[in-house]
């Protein structure tokens, strides 16, 4: 198998990463239990009818292969701000044609973390995450890689 025997994007790793892709599907259907694709089929109740799911949590990596976590406060009452708070895991709100997107921090029910609380996400609990209404803007093309969680319904 030669660099770019199928394709040519022009990344040697790409092409081969896609003729690798190519054979597996001719042998065996190529079906995750976790991933992006299989989160968005559930969100949209191909899978299950009326499963009341409303979210796919993402993690987004950073071009130097570092997962994002995000900062916020929650507003406390009309002049107040509440605890700074940070998480890993997020709910895409929106995103523009400039590649610039909302995204809202999804913690688990009574979690606050603070900025040394989580290292890593695998720190962060996933049991119950919620929307907390803290919403942070982002430049999309600052990230090169997105782990997507199983859908859930952050909106209880």
């Amino acid at each position: 198998m030669g660099c770019g025997k199928n394709n040519d994007t022009g990344s040697c790793v790409a092409d081969i990463l896609k003729d690798i892709v190519d054979a597996q599907n001719d042998i065996v259907e190529n079906c995750c239990d976790t991933s992006c694709d299989q989160s968005i089929n559930d969100l949209l109740g191909e899978n299950d009818t009326s499963n009341g799911l409303d979210t796919v949590p993402v993690i987004l990596y950073c071009k130097d292969c570092k997962p994002f976590k995000g900062f916020g406060a929650v507003r406390e009452h009309r002049s107040k701000i509440g605890d700074i708070l940070s998480s890993f895991i997020f709910r895409v709100k929106k995103v523009d044609k400039d590649n610039c997107a909302v995204l809202e921090l999804l913690l688990s029910d009574g979690e606050s973390c603070g900025y040394d609380h989580l290292k890593d996400p695998t720190e962060q609990s996933t049991h119950d995450l919620e929307a907390t209404g803290i919403c942070i803007t982002v430049d999309l093309d600052c990230f090169c890689h997105v782990t997507c969680l199983p859908a859930i319904n952050a909106f209880r």
